[in-house]
């Protein structure tokens, strides 16, 4: 996410700088390019641009050369401010037609139907006026700061090309943008980009592919996975997990259809925000349907079948089901944004002096499934934006309630805890889980999300103990949250090698020769009638290689299948990572890998 010039600690005006001064080199190895945005992201910054012609990873080594040169030359940042139509002019001139339909857009439609990484160029005290940064020749659309000159500029690297719509819609020119990072540092620049390494070697979409676990085709579309035995495995090991923690709290199953009638998600207020969002379906009768891109409403609807008692509540249902949402081909990206969501989805509706106890069910049920994957978890508390109180559905007086009953079970479970401002659904806040992986990434995992609205909306009631129809409210809880999601996060936590309990194939059996095919099979299939998931490898190539293919598969136990072993001797257990073999008999081995799955101990 593009960072706010208010936001900017002095690395970010370090970084800022960079980007103006790649789009100055740009500039002088290609002559006539217009510009873009070109805002500080995490680590670096980006900058959007058509080149005259089309820029290629070829081109990337000239252009840091020529940053350097500029940097050398010591050249000041110097600000400058014009009226808007006077920036107008002075773009107009420059062939910068980029620039001018952000300063028409600001000039005639205001603030509001500008991105967060475009508002980094105007200043929303002075939007009518335009602040304009020159550094040698090259003048540049842009809010600041700017360290005072390019020797001020630390260690950086343009690291990948990528397409980007203009303004992010796909009917505006593609544009590339241009990566970079930058640090302080040249040792920090190092070791960032070893980090990258790491985490390059860890993506998720390679690593998938490598291991079989799912593939996209271009026939199905993009953004839509399509899930091997191996990968279905996986996801079903997850899933089961899941809905062990959540069966002993009496959840209850339910099943929905994929498609609905507009009118359901008018009456939650999903419509009027996310109607652009929806994969929608006309009928031969010219009804108007939707793909369900959440599961809330229809849950609502089966609490509404029937008059419910407060002795009846909570109501807690659980249903581990797909969801769609439109999402723009650009912001695709492998099982981390998809078109096709599978949500481990549970809601509660209980009354309000029940909140406490069925948040604090769900509390520990997070934490019992992330403690197996050895995440650490800090709660973030995502509440509304007090200064756009226009976004969110529902009275300020349920808001305040909705978000002092969640900051009191945090202040009671005695945790260091987030404040996120601005993060809560756009129907109630919620106290989301932030993971940290193997390589320090942080990622917003599970949440427990309190609703006061849908229930209204829905006129969803229980009839208390003096025989009236009393409000109630509901709890979305996602322990996953997307298992797509879940897993290439998984996925590059483990670097592939994931934990035995988890692994698809926990244990391969590597035949001395072809005369042991025979026994190693039916022991392969006694096994697999015990419960543990085995594959023997028949190829006709050595030991050596059966071995190394085994490893390279991350196969996190092996086998190697001869004579002694055929014979009823115990068998050397190759474990994945470890230089010592278990030396188990094929009974112990059996018994001992069921209870490490049972327990997920390993």
């Amino acid at each position: 996410m593009a960072k706010h010039p208010n936001d900017f600690a002095p690395v970010d005006a370090m970084r800022h700088s960079t980007a103006h001064v790649l789009a100055a080199a740009v500039f002088e190895l290609f002559p006539g390019t217009q510009f873009g945005v070109g805002p500080v992201i995490e680590n670096g910054f980006y900058y959007d641009m058509k080149t005259p012609r089309v820029l290629t990873t070829e081109d990337l080594g000239a252009i840091e050369e020529k940053m350097r040169e500029i940097i050398a030359r010591g050249s000041a940042f110097t600000k400058r401010e014009m009226p808007i139509d006077e920036a107008i002019t002075f773009f107009g001139a420059a062939g910068q037609t980029y620039k001018v339909e952000l300063l028409n857009a600001l000039k005639t439609r205001g603030t509001t139907n500008m991105k967060e990484e475009e508002l980094a160029d105007f200043d929303p005290a002075a939007p009518m006026i335009a602040s304009v940064y020159e550094t040698g020749t090259f003048t540049d659309l842009c809010r600041g700061p700017h360290v005072a000159t390019t020797k001020e500029i630390g260690a950086f690297k343009l690291t990948k090309l990528a397409g980007a719509y203009w303004r992010g819609d796909a009917a505006n020119d593609q544009l590339t943008r241009v990566y970079g990072v930058a640090f302080e540092t040249a040792q920090e620049l190092e070791d960032f980009l070893k980090w990258q390494e790491e985490a390059e070697k860890r993506d998720h979409r390679k690593l998938g592919k490598e291991l079989g676990l799912f593939v996209f085709s271009d026939l199905v579309g993009p953004g839509l996975p399509l899930w091997t035995p191996k990968g279905t495995t996986m996801r079903e090991l997850l899933n089961d997990f899941v809905w062990s923690l959540r069966k002993v709290h009496r959840y209850q199953r339910v099943t929905i259809p994929h498609i609905t009638k507009k009118d359901l998600y008018e009456t939650s207020g999903h419509w009027a925000k996310y109607a652009d969002d929806l994969f929608k379906i006309k009928t031969r009768e010219d009804h108007l349907f939707a793909m369900k891109p959440m599961n809330c409403p229809h849950h609502t609807q089966i609490y509404a079948s029937e008059q419910r008692s407060y002795r009846d509540l909570p109501v807690r249902y659980a249903e581990t089901t797909m969801v769609y949402r439109d999402e723009q081909s650009g912001e695709l990206s492998g099982l981390s944004r998809v078109l096709s969501i599978t949500q481990d989805d549970a809601h509660v509706f209980c009354r309000v002096s029940q909140i406490r106890q069925e948040a604090e069910i769900v509390w520990n049920i997070i934490h019992d499934f992330y403690r197996a994957f050895g995440f650490t978890l800090k709660p973030r508390l995502s509440r509304r934006d007090p200064a756009n109180a226009e976004k969110y559905l529902g009275a300020v007086a349920d808001w305040d309630q909705a978000e002092n009953s969640l900051k009191e079970i945090l202040t009671e479970k005695n945790v260091e805890w987030i404040d996120g401002p601005g993060e809560a659904a756009f129907y109630g806040p919620k106290i989301d889980f932030m993971a940290q992986d193997s390589l320090g990434r942080t990622w917003q995992v599970a949440t427990i999300q309190l609703d006061f609205n849908q229930p209204k909306s829905f006129g969803l009631t229980c009839v208390n103990e003096q025989s009236e129809k009393e409000q109630i409210v509901m709890i979305h809880c996602a322990i996953m949250g997307s298992i797509e999601r879940f897993m290439s996060i998984a996925v590059e936590h483990f670097a592939g090698a994931f934990p035995i309990w988890l692994s698809p194939i926990q244990v391969k059996l590597l035949p001395v020769s072809d005369k042991h095919l025979e026994a190693a099979d039916k022991v392969a299939q006694e096994l697999r009638d015990a419960g543990i998931r085995v594959e023997v490898d028949s190829d006709a190539g050595t030991i050596g290689a059966k071995v190394r293919k085994s490893e390279t598969e991350k196969i996190p136990l092996s086998v190697v299948y001869g004579d002694k072993e055929a014979a009823g001797e115990p068998w050397q257990v190759r474990v994945r990572g470890s230089k010592e073999a278990k030396v188990l008999s094929a009974a112990e081995f059996s018994a001992w890998l069921l209870e490490v799955s049972k327990t997920r101990s390993a």
